[in-house]
């Protein structure tokens, strides 16, 4: 299928551009490899990246019974969140703790995504003991990485290029990572929060950020490809023509997206991006309540061997089995169809159907 029409990014956005994967290198990476199909991880006890990763509240019991559970889902890898802030608190600590999670991860087939950078949810974070979350409502206290302070202060972005290629450089030809998530949703504006943290300008900041960091992350040449994911589209599946998402799509070695869209609009996205010529993720899934379900979503990500990662495993402190709209009115009991998640607490499923489609399509049937 003819590419579509891309408008001309910035000389410098251009120049990190074409630094990715040629299609051909994408396609023989992708091809040497088994489907991907895994989900967001956080372990169940962790309310946030920072909960997760800190030395004070870093599981590996956890992590390990629960990785354990979602391997047998037939799970063969996991988009996870890492944050800056880690690395300024203690860099050799969070280091030794992303080799732990990568060998518990190994040792239950599973070849993480690393996430570097999320512009979504609660602008200020903070190290140290983290926030009960708030009864009722979805991912009540998830954290931007970078937070607002840097986000509102362009020049400061750049103290973040030693977290950029400390981390990747570290893990740079390490197998166990299929890949690095430079930014999830990089001009999200958190429309819960009255006023918007940064208002209409949040696009216009974080677009020469965004080129920074796939540049710093280049410059260390990890073996592992490089993805970004799109996450607005138009009618009839095609991606808002916005810099950003340009940019996303001209440097993403692997080309990522996000769609929480019924069945019908889900098939347009995925015939869009098609068009690219690239091998796909979708790196955000599953929101039953508005219709985008596993029956409709994961066979045809495995028909056309789109690496698959819905949002959410085992239910826990993230409270995301309860939808979006918490966040204005929260819910105060638990909902009979939940929004994201699969598994409980115990590890039994949501939905055994799901568990069997999962078996079925990765072969553990």
């Amino acid at each position: 299928m003819e590419t579509p029409n891309i408008m001309h990014l910035p000389p410098y956005h251009q120049s990190v551009a074409d630094k990715r994967w040629s299609a051909e290198q994408s396609w023989e990476w992708h091809n040497a490899r088994p489907w991907l199909v895994g989900c967001n991880f956080q372990p169940s006890n962790a309310v946030n990246q920072l909960e997760m990763w800190q030395p004070e509240t870093f599981d590996e019991a956890a992590i390990d019974r629960e990785l354990g559970w979602l391997a047998g889902l037939g799970m063969n890898t996991m988009r996870v969140f890492l944050h800056d802030l880690l690395w300024t608190q203690d860099a050799q600590g969070f280091l030794s703790r992303i080799d732990r999670f990568l060998e518990i991860s190994a040792r239950h087939g599973i070849s993480p995504l690393l996430v570097l950078f999320d512009s979504c949810w609660h602008p200020f974070p903070r190290l140290g003991k983290q926030r009960e979350p708030e009864p009722g409502v979805h991912n009540s206290f998830w954290v931007q990485s970078p937070g607002r302070e840097i986000l509102a202060r362009p020049g400061a972005f750049e103290t973040l290029e030693g977290y950029v290629t400390g981390v990747v450089g570290h893990f740079q030809d390490d197998q166990r990572i299929i890949g690095w998530d430079v930014w999830n949703e990089p001009d999200n504006e958190s429309p819960w929060y009255i006023p918007r943290e940064l208002g209409d300008a949040k696009p216009e900041i974080v677009f020469p950020l965004i080129a920074r960091a796939f540049d710093w992350v280049r410059s260390v040449h990890p073996i592992q490809p490089l993805t970004s994911g799109v996450w607005r589209f138009d009618a009839g599946g095609a991606c808002r023509e916005h810099p950003i998402a340009r940019f996303m799509l001209e440097a993403s070695d692997i080309l990522s997206f996000h769609i929480y869209l019924p069945p019908g609009q889900t098939v347009d996205v995925v015939g869009y991006l098609r068009s690219y010529d690239r091998p796909l993720w979708c790196t955000e899934y599953l929101a039953r309540t508005i219709g985008n379900t596993l029956e409709d979503t994961l066979p045809l990500f495995h028909r056309h061997k789109i690496g698959a990662f819905n949002w959410g495993g085992v239910t826990g402190r993230t409270q995301t089995l309860f939808p979006w709209e918490s966040w204005r009115e929260p819910i105060l009991s638990d909902p009979d169809l939940w929004f994201h998640d699969l598994l409980r607490p115990d590890g039994t499923p949501f939905r055994e159907s799901e568990a069997v489609l999962f078996r079925t399509l990765t072969g553990r049937s």
